[in-house]
């Protein structure tokens, strides 16, 4: 018995590469499994093509040869905000952004209108609104953006932003106002 998945459009997050750097390849490979809508900004395209990826949306590119079918979006702002506007305005529900280092300033503002997780090298970082639990292993850590008052349930603060889990169980986080970010390692 084989299975056939069949993934509607805009079913799964699409994917931002911004800046690939020497990101994990097999999580760029489990990010591209289910064959998301590709956005890739202009400079970081001959790499991406070189992967043998198939890229959909060429993002600020300058006057390079891109692949058949592949859609050109120029902008005025930098390619994460040209890329992350394009999505929102084509109604995709979520994005999964790949850059090399986590720019609270870039992102906020945008957890309202798209749901966004940004990876990095050695984290992913995404936006929560206050109630939000988690079951995490003790040990576990979590950074928490944004100089705010928050009530925390099974986190222990060991540094400035670091919380870790104090045992196995779900955490949560309670705080007023605006989702805030937070990171956790990969």
């Amino acid at each position: 018995m084989s299975s056939h998945h069949i993934v509607k459009e805009k079913q799964e997050p699409a994917l931002y590469i911004d800046e690939l750097g020497d990101f994990n390849e097999e999580l760029l490979g489990q990010l591209l499994e289910w064959s998301p809508t590709l956005l890739v900004n202009g400079e970081n395209y001959d790499k991406i093509v070189s992967l043998g990826l198939k890229v959909d949306v060429l993002v600020n590119g300058s006057n390079q040869e891109v692949q058949e079918d592949t859609r050109i979006v120029q902008g005025p702002v930098d390619a994460l905000m040209v890329a992350i506007n394009f999505l929102y305005e084509q109604r995709y529900p979520a994005v999964n952004v790949i850059t090399r280092k986590f720019d609270l300033e870039k992102f906020a503002g945008f957890e309202d209108k798209i749901n966004i997780v940004v990876f990095t090298e050695r984290a992913k970082h995404y936006p929560i609104k206050s109630g939000f639990s988690v079951w995490k292993p003790a040990g576990s850590q979590f950074l928490i953006h944004g100089n705010r008052y928050l009530e925390v349930t099974n986190l222990m603060q060991n540094e400035e932003e670091v919380f870790e889990v104090v045992n196995d169980g779900f955490v949560e986080f309670s705080f007023s106002g605006q989702p805030i970010f937070i990171s956790e390692p990969i």
